[in-house]
């Protein structure tokens, strides 16, 4: 038997455990991506009922979605440290086509070895992401305005000349370039599992998911983006290199669309001027949905990952569904929505469980 005050410690005692518990419970809620976590689930266990038997559930319809889910999700991942930035990049889809252009330009027209031309891709689009960058901060304009901008300066650069070099619009050819076979391994090709074969482009999109989220949870330069996104002056007045930190950040997001762009023409056998259309707004819903503010200092890059994951699966779902291709859009739209409030509730939630 014990004591009256051993009776009050062990009640406190419980009472601390139960805070405890609700605390964590709290701070797993209030997590960025966990709406989007929710969403996901919630659209996957609708196609796997809806679709489950035309395919949906097969190692082949996972790999399908998949792929659709890491191309866009390796462009999501670099939006959302740009937008956890308080920064916009609309002309990120107008990279693909150049840095795609560029690498078919030089190699198939010039016979140049694949490695230098993807080389000179890279440069190329960090370059417009540096301009991108240098602009927004040295001009006061608003990055949507900026980059809208050169999304168009870019995209008419790309068609007229590649109509002035070669007469047309699309390359092919690529698989006659030298150095293709390699470049094919590392970016293009597939990895079979269970008589299912899932593109290598996933393994990219995970690696750079992860890395990115340790530069933000782990990192300085992690601290400066959540930092320079919540409260730009506050943290030049701490002495965060603003100016460097948003140059970097553009940088980085034109350099994940060179990286789409390698994958696609490598993977395609050929480039487009017009590739990556529109991408820059789907990479910009997968980062809101992933849980990014739009008015940035908060989001994560597993939200986003999340984000381009629900895309993947509703662009492939309705395929296995039966639906009519017309119907995307709208289907997409709606499905989106959903995810959107869905995470909107779980936070909801979260925010009323600390009061």
């Amino acid at each position: 038997m014990t004591s009256p005050r051993a009776d009050r410690e062990i009640a406190v005692a419980a009472d601390d455990d139960r805070l405890l518990g609700s605390s964590a419970t709290s701070r797993l809620l209030i997590r960025p991506e966990m709406g989007a976590f929710v969403g996901a689930a919630a659209i996957w266990l609708y196609f796997a009922i809806v679709a489950g038997d035309s395919g949906f559930l097969t190692l082949g319809g996972t790999a399908s979605y998949l792929e659709v889910s890491a191309q866009l999700g390796i462009l999501a991942v670099a939006v959302a440290l740009l937008m956890i930035g308080g920064e916009f990049d609309l002309s990120i889809g107008s990279v693909i086509g150049a840095a795609g252009m560029i690498l078919a330009l030089l190699t198939v027209n010039y016979s140049w070895n694949i490695w230098p031309a993807i080389l000179i891709a890279a440069i190329a689009s960090l370059a417009i992401g540096f301009l991108n960058g240098l602009l927004v901060v040295r001009t006061g304009l608003p990055s949507f305005i900026i980059t809208l901008a050169t999304l168009f300066i870019i995209r008419g650069l790309t068609i007229a000349i590649t109509r002035l070099v070669t007469g047309r619009t699309q390359l092919g050819g690529m698989r006659d370039v030298a150095g293709y076979e390699l470049a094919q391994t590392l970016f293009a090709s597939r990895i079979q599992i269970g008589g299912a074969g899932f593109s290598v482009s996933i393994l990219w999109w995970v690696g750079l998911t992860i890395l990115a989220t340790w530069i933000l949870l782990r990192t300085p330069f992690g601290n400066w983006i959540f930092g320079v996104g919540g409260n730009e002056q506050a943290a030049r007045n701490l002495g965060v290199p603003v100016v460097r930190v948003k140059i970097t950040l553009f940088m980085l997001t034109s350099l994940a669309g060179c990286l789409v762009a390698v994958i696609q023409v490598i993977g395609s056998t050929g480039a487009d001027v017009l590739r990556g259309q529109q991408q820059e707004f789907y990479a910009i819903i997968a980062v809101v949905i992933g849980g990014t503010l739009l008015t940035g200092g908060y989001g994560s890059a597993i939200g986003a990952a999340l984000g381009a994951l629900i895309f993947g699966m509703v662009r492939q779902g309705i395929v296995y569904a039966g639906v009519d291709a017309d119907w995307f859009q709208v289907f997409l739209g709606g499905m989106l929505l959903i995810a959107v409030l869905i995470n909107r509730f779980v936070r909801n939630r979260a925010m009323e469980s600390r009061r």
